[in-house]
């Protein structure tokens, strides 16, 4: 976990992380697939972009918790090598800067009880703005980015107490 002055990114679950490593079964319980990238599969864990020829893990993950509506599954890239650590990401610029998130990309705020309370589609001018702004309304407990396109996970910011 990464802090900056108001929020801290949090990379995908290390319990998912070694499931899906060591017993090869993801958030629904299914048998993890693994691929060698193409190059440009964003990896949840390490908060990058793959490299061509690199062993991934495609697998089923679930950000949320609570059991409900909200709850929903898709589909993750994690890199296979599980001693590979994420990148130093300090704050949501970093990761644009990286390309990580690419040229737009979707904010999605959610209270305590994991109910979407607030949503936007921004851009790497726009997102540090966006995101304070979100986390500035009291009910929100935590965002989570999308990539635009496919509307996959992509990292959990939490606001910092």
């Amino acid at each position: 976990m990464q802090t900056s002055r108001a929020y801290r990114i949090v990379p995908i679950s290390t319990t998912f992380l070694q499931r899906a490593r060591q017993t090869e079964r993801d958030d629904q319980d299914q048998v993890i697939e693994r691929v060698i990238a193409i190059g440009g599969e964003p990896c949840r864990d390490t908060l990058r972009r793959a490299v061509a020829g690199e062993e991934l893990i495609l697998a089923s993950y679930s950000p949320f918790t609570i059991a409900g509506p909200y709850k929903e599954f898709g589909p993750v890239f994690i890199s296979a090598n599980q001693n590979e650590l994420p990148i130093d990401v300090l704050n949501l610029s970093d990761l644009v800067t990286q390309q990580y998130l690419g040229t737009q990309f979707v904010l999605r705020a959610y209270s305590a009880h994991e109910r979407i309370v607030d949503a936007r589609l921004t851009s790497p001018d726009q997102c540090e703005s966006d995101l304070q702004a979100l986390l500035s309304l009291d009910e929100v407990q935590f965002v989570l980015v999308r990539f635009a396109a496919y509307g996959c996970y992509a990292c959990r910011i939490e606001r910092r107490y």
